[in-house]
């Protein structure tokens, strides 16, 4: 189909509940109610936006999968993004800001995009830039404040290979410079420049007889830290009816270590938390998010179209995190495994 304004708007409101754990430990637990609105201006124009408030509570390790009291949280964001689109006969291009605000973290963000159909309208060329800026604090140290920009560029193709068949190929790539390092985290030191590189491969197939689509995804990612990863995903969209649907979906990641993370093993001098050999100086992590493992997601969504109006929809994922599944073995080593949950409940309405 042509490239066209929306005809109706649209108010959504959702609320996520999210917390993960380790053996013996409940860690973080965040609270995240949001609204979401669209609204057409007219034939060629669209305006849409999103509000969040998150509340965090709870606490994350220090180094690996240690507790202190330091690392103990409760925290507030509020963030919000808007975007004004512009629909021609093939085309539609659109500009956007979004902002982020903690009582140590504030994100600025403006971004532009533009997509291009064929004459057929079976294939779609996207592309993207944003450019983003973040100040970094510490509640732990007042005389940190600190700095980083980054670059971000998306382009892709999305296909109709069929009246059954939808691919999509995206490429994404980040260059930042500043400050990545985790300021609750020690030892935590990280180089101050990031590049991270995306290629992301989507295929939607319909399945007349059962009236189903599977979509399916494949999403390598690579940056200059060494962390280097592999996320499979497979969902099965089932309508029951004409109002209800049911989506259950799986969810495969791997990936490597950082070159600067240390696994738990600590100077003989120093003792814990310093690694072997560590001097303050050169880069050293011991945050368990940049170590190796691997992990499964499963989910499982419902969507109930109550009218012509009105949707619902409700959410449930369970995450489970080890080394050893990491493809091919050779994950971190000494790590608690990590586990987490999340539900979404979502209400929409259109007008």
């Amino acid at each position: 189909m042509a490239e066209t304004a929306p005809e109706q708007g649209v108010i959504a409101i959702k609320q996520l509940s999210y917390q993960d754990w380790q053996p013996g430990l409940q860690r973080v637990h965040v609270n995240a109610p949001s609204i979401y609105a669209l609204a057409p201006l007219d034939a060629h124009w669209s305006l849409e936006g999103s509000f969040v408030r998150d509340g965090v509570s709870g606490a994350s390790p220090r180094h690996h999968s240690a507790i202190s009291s330091a690392s103990h949280m409760d925290d507030q964001r509020h963030a919000g993004d808007l975007k004004l689109t512009h629909y021609d006969d093939r085309q539609a291009w659109a500009i956007g800001g979004a902002w982020s605000n903690e009582h140590d973290y504030k994100s600025r963000t403006l971004s532009a995009e533009w997509r291009l159909s064929s004459e057929d309208n079976n294939r779609t060329w996207n592309i993207g830039l944003a450019r983003s800026n973040d100040s970094i604090g510490s509640s732990d140290d007042d005389t940190l404040h600190e700095h980083r920009g980054t670059w971000q560029l998306l382009a892709g193709v999305t296909q109709a290979v069929s009246a059954l068949d939808l691919v999509q190929l995206n490429l994404g790539a980040n260059w930042g410079r500043g400050y990545f390092s985790d300021p609750y985290k020690f030892p935590d030191i990280r180089p101050r420049s990031r590049n991270q590189y995306t290629a992301l491969l989507r295929w939607n197939h319909h399945i007349e007889p059962l009236q189903a689509t599977l979509r399916t995804s494949w999403r390598f990612y690579d940056d200059s830290f060494g962390v280097r990863a592999h996320t499979l995903e497979a969902a099965w969209v089932q309508p029951l009816g004409e109002r209800w649907s049911v989506t259950p979906t799986l969810r495969y990641t791997t990936q490597s270590a950082a070159r600067f993370y240390k696994d738990p093993v600590y100077d003989p001098v120093l003792g814990e938390p310093f690694p072997p050999g560590f001097d303050g100086q050169h880069p050293t992590s011991a945050d368990q998010r940049l170590s190796a493992f691997g992990a499964l997601t499963g989910g499982l969504r419902v969507d109930w179209r109550v009218d012509a109006q009105w949707k619902l929809d409700l959410n449930y994922e369970r995450y489970e995190q080890r080394s050893g599944w990491r493809a091919g073995g050779n994950g971190s080593p000494g790590l608690a495994t990590f586990s987490a949950r999340w539900w979404q409940f979502g209400l929409s309405r259109s007008f």
